[in-house]
């Protein structure tokens, strides 16, 4: 799609086939990092709140999801401008979610849910489906950010149709999954 009064010039001019190949390169090391440090931990003084890395997370995800609304509206709305802005803060809140989870599995390890019953079920149910969209969806989402920043916004919109329902899901379920599991804490 040509660029117009509506749409923004590229931001980059990276050919498709190396651009793929580096996203799925770093979403490939971020999720073997990712699950390598889940089964480290750090031993701390205990003087300070191992779980305050948790609540930064909650906060991450909740502002992730109230930026991912914003930015669906301003893109149906046609204010791209406005909306590349909203997304790439969406972005650069994310990497900072990434950097804080890392850190409190590593300081906190791992936290077993105490509910029992339906409530224990509802929650293994929410959790690993959060887990499994977490883990595949980042090379979709940078997939879907390189042809917008790269002026493709055909195939932008058509990967955001589906993409940005399952990043939105798992910004919302990760704020849920803490709230549910931070009594257990």
């Amino acid at each position: 799609m040509s660029t117009g009064p509506h749409y923004p010039p590229a931001l980059i001019s990276v050919k498709e086939r190396p651009a793929k190949r580096w996203i799925w390169t770093f979403s490939g090391i971020v999720f073997l990092a990712v699950v390598v440090l889940n089964r480290v931990q750090i031993p701390t003084s205990g003087t300070w709140d191992v779980h305050v890395f948790a609540k930064v997370n909650a906060v991450l995800n909740t502002l992730v999801s109230i930026l991912l609304l914003l930015g669906l509206v301003t893109a149906l709305k046609r204010k791209f401008k406005v909306h590349m802005g909203i997304m790439a803060s969406a972005m650069a809140l994310s990497i900072l979610f990434l950097t804080s989870y890392i850190l409190h599995h590593l300081f906190a390890g791992e936290t077993k849910f105490g509910g029992e019953g339906a409530i224990r079920v509802c929650y293994y149910l929410l959790l690993g489906t959060h887990i499994i969209l977490a883990a595949t969806s980042l090379p979709f989402i940078l997939l879907t950010a390189y042809h917008g920043l790269t002026a493709h916004y055909g195939e932008h919109r058509k990967l955001a149709r589906k993409v940005w329902p399952i990043w939105f899901f798992v910004s919302v379920s990760g704020v849920v999954v803490y709230l549910m599991i931070s009594p257990y804490y």
